[in-house]
């Protein structure tokens, strides 16, 4: 009776090395999981909700974290889905598709893409039927992901940077709606059409000091919609210059076992830096630095600022606020916007205090400048709930008693004066009381519209076909 053949020594140590890297990648998930209800690790106060969101949370971050290390390739990228609905993260805008695709910002790359009707982007009326471009588009590209190294250090000055960026405000388009962009560590002699840098050089402090080299990582991608039932995603690709005559080398042990390693390091990553984040940083649950205050005041909001490393990065050409509601079943929060120079964009989002955005397809958890109704003195007002009061600008807070409250907009050059906020909390049987005369009511029929007009629009930002 003859024997096996005897294994190869290269395969039982290749065997070794992924049972090894399987191994490890269980243990980190575990670390990962203890971000969850370990207090060090800066955790919400936990109910049973909390914990069970969380436990999603940290599912959504296994799922990016797969994707990213298994097929970003900055050789051959993608653009991928950095945020949506199966893995939502840090207070993610509800009008937001949110792309990106891992770049090495020595290469040069081409983004090609194709718009519905975009009239808008140039500060026309917008076509009064059809499918037309979303609201709003801007591509950034910038040195890291943020949270991946698993600790507020990484928000210290210099740390990171972006090294372009271009928005739907600059993009040269085609009459078709086709675009061009050059993405490259700089601009060719003679090219003068829509460019993005990836390589940035900053004098550093010191008269002797080395210029410091930013090189981009990740060209990242925000299409922003207000009309939910017309506006379109983009077509894009993008491809690395000579690519094309390259393909990746064999699938091996080697890469297998280090993908495992780097996935387990982001999903860990990720949920302890945002844990700390939000409670040492935004100070969510207590007065961290002894000022008497908290960055995310509850049933209130921050002074307006613009995007920087102190809000965990967020889209340069936003201005951002935020605050925490926290509501008993018979409370409303009634919230008072005035905007003084209209904005390209305008959004409002509630979240969890895991900064997960709440269900905003089958629930009407978010209002843009768009969906919103605007009273008669000019004021866009609020009513965020645990029930329908029968207003139109009803913002649903799906039951959760306390969540992140996020106003944002979006402006290419710094208005003179900011918009303004404030909100008012109030019994619930009292919302009319503080609402103008002339707001009407909803039927029924028609929030089942709305709801419609969501969940239909959500399926096709997020298709998966």
């Amino acid at each position: 009776m003859s024997q096996a053949p005897q294994e190869p020594l290269e395969t039982a140590a290749a065997a070794k090395r992924l049972r090894s890297a399987w191994d490890d990648l269980i243990a980190e998930l575990a670390h990962a999981r203890d971000a969850i209800d370990d207090p060090k690790l800066w955790p919400p106060p936990a109910t049973e909700r909390v914990l069970a969101e969380g436990y999603r949370y940290l599912l959504g971050w296994l799922h990016g974290s797969f994707e990213r290390a298994f097929h970003g390739d900055p050789l051959f990228p993608q653009f991928r889905r950095a945020i949506q609905p199966i893995n939502k993260s840090t207070i993610d805008n509800a009008d937001a598709l949110y792309l990106n695709a891992e770049i090495d910002g020595e290469q040069s790359y081409v983004v090609r893409g194709r718009a519905a009707e975009f009239r808008h982007w140039r500060g026309d009326a917008p076509a009064p039927s059809g499918r037309k471009a979303p609201r709003y588009v801007i591509f950034e590209a910038t040195t890291a992901y943020a949270g991946d190294s698993g600790s507020i250090a990484e928000l210290r000055p210099g740390s990171r940077a972006r090294t372009g960026m271009l928005d739907s405000t600059q993009i040269e388009v085609g009459e078709d709606g086709s675009f061009e962009i050059l993405v490259a560590p700089e601009r060719p002699p003679g090219h003068t059409g829509n460019f993005i840098g990836t390589r940035l050089v900053r004098r550093a402090r010191g008269q002797d000091a080395a210029p410091v080299v930013h090189v981009a990582r990740n060209l990242t991608l925000r299409e922003l919609f207000h009309d939910w039932e017309r506006e379109d995603l983009l077509e894009l690709e993008i491809l690395r210059i000579g690519a094309e005559s390259e393909h990746p080398a064999p699938y091996d042990a080697r890469r297998a076992a280090e993908q495992m390693q780097r996935m387990a390091q982001l999903a860990k990553n990720q949920m302890h830096f945002w844990n700390e984040f939000y409670a040492v940083v935004l100070e969510t649950h207590a007065d961290m630095n002894g000022d008497g205050k908290r960055f995310m005041p509850r049933n209130a909001f921050n002074d307006l600022n613009a995007a920087s490393l102190a809000t965990g990065g967020g889209q340069s050409t936003n201005i951002y606020s935020g605050g925490v509601y926290e509501l008993a079943p018979d409370e409303a929060l009634i919230v008072e916007m005035r905007v003084h120079t209209p904005a390209l964009y305008q959004g409002f989002h509630l979240s969890n205090l895991w900064g997960e955005s709440h269900d905003y397809a089958n629930r009407q958890s978010s209002l843009n400048a768009f969906q919103a109704e605007w009273d008669a003195d000019g004021a866009l007002r609020l009513v965020i709930a645990h029930r329908d009061p029968g207003v139109p600008n009803w913002v649903d807070t799906t039951g959760d008693p306390v969540g992140y409250m996020t106003p944002r907009w979006t402006y290419t050059v710094k208005p003179e004066h900011l918009p303004e906020i404030q909100a008012t909390r109030v019994r619930f049987d009292e919302i009319r009381a503080h609402l103008p005369a002339g707001v009407r009511e909803v039927s029924a029929a028609e929030r089942r519209e709305r709801i419609r007009v969501r969940q239909a629009h959500v399926q096709r930002r997020y298709r998966q076909y």
